[in-house]
């Protein structure tokens, strides 16, 4: 009897599968964070803006339970084939992934390339603490707080602006926070030109083209999100 696994299943569990995996889900998440870092700048617009914003997230109701597990299948789908991958190269190559050069032409070994598993774990804490302090934090589902409400519009709302300006005006919230940013750059640098290698989205001949875009658009990103602690932090004014 030929017990042979399924053809998608033995993709997914092949090195290639599993680089289609983390080039996917790399790629979906580098669009989340790009619209999550749009509505945190709407902060600066003033404080209804941004609640109005949080608001009508929170309206989409069963849409928002089914984008938020998708997103939750990507952030697990692409840590554990990332790490799957790491683990792999490192039993394969003892001397280390340090010296591991591209088959593909010029290596793109860096900080940034070497740092991925490094970046990428801790961008995954980071994740659960930031969720923890503001989705989770006073006001939010399961935590009711009088004290974290506001009215817009004649609705009522949670004052979740409010929320982050006292988060932010504390040292550890803003700096920590502006620290993890940069490592999302340092991880974007390479895993964007990584994830569109995988999905054989790079041409040779763009190769240095894409990982150059990578990192400006990993910096971009960056200072997008680093903006809105500083700012609050060193007693920046909003509406």
């Amino acid at each position: 009897m030929n017990m042979s696994s399924p053809p998608t299943l033995s993709l997914l569990s092949s090195t290639v599968g599993k680089k289609l995996v983390t080039g996917l889900t790399g790629l979906g998440l580098t669009l989340f964070v790009i619209g999550h870092m749009v509505g945190n700048l709407s902060f600066f617009v003033g404080h209804d803006a941004y609640n109005l914003y949080a608001y009508k997230l929170m309206s989409l109701g069963p849409l928002l339970y089914a984008i938020e597990a998708g997103l939750v299948l990507f952030f697990v789908g692409h840590a554990v084939t990332g790490i799957a991958i790491w683990l792999g190269k490192r039993q394969a190559r003892p001397e280390g992934y340090a010296r591991y050069a591209s088959a593909k032409g010029a290596s793109r070994q860096s900080t940034s390339s070497i740092s991925m598993v490094y970046t990428g774990s801790l961008l995954l804490v980071f994740l659960v603490l930031h969720l923890i302090s503001f989705k989770f934090g006073p006001g939010g589902p399961g935590n009711a707080d009088p004290a974290y409400l506001t009215i817009v519009d004649g609705v009522e709302m949670r004052n979740l602006a409010l929320l982050v300006e006292q988060k932010f005006q504390q040292p550890l919230y803003a700096f920590g926070y502006s620290i993890i940013m940069l490592l999302l750059a340092l991880h974007l640098r390479h895993g964007v030109w990584s994830a569109m290698q995988s999905l054989s989205l790079v041409r040779p001949s763009m190769s240095g083209a894409i990982y150059t875009g990578g990192a400006i658009l990993g910096l971009g990103i960056a200072l997008g999100f680093i903006v809105l602690p500083l700012w609050i932090f060193f007693g920046g004014a909003t509406v």
